[in-house]
């Protein structure tokens, strides 16, 4: 099945791209997205994702059509 990833800031910065269209299996979760899409990079500890601008948790199965957002860890103070 055809979905969008979509990289944010430091993340976008290092992969050297900010939007890609990737094919991944039925079934496949956000962290197999990532893992997919990034050629097995590591995913930052406390990195946010999303489904569709829904945050979601790394186990959300994704599904034909669906955009996937990565979003490095957020700090503030």
């Amino acid at each position: 099945m055809e979905i969008k990833v979509k990289l944010f800031a430091s993340l976008a910065e290092t992969a050297g791209w900010r939007e890609s269209s990737i094919q991944i299996a039925d079934g496949a979760t956000v962290l197999m997205v990532w893992a997919a899409a990034t050629r097995e990079a590591a995913l930052p500890a406390r990195a946010l994702c999303a489904i569709n601008m829904d945050y979601c948790v790394l186990d959300a199965v994704v599904h034909a059509g669906d955009e996937i957002a990565f979003f490095p860890p957020v700090t503030g103070g």
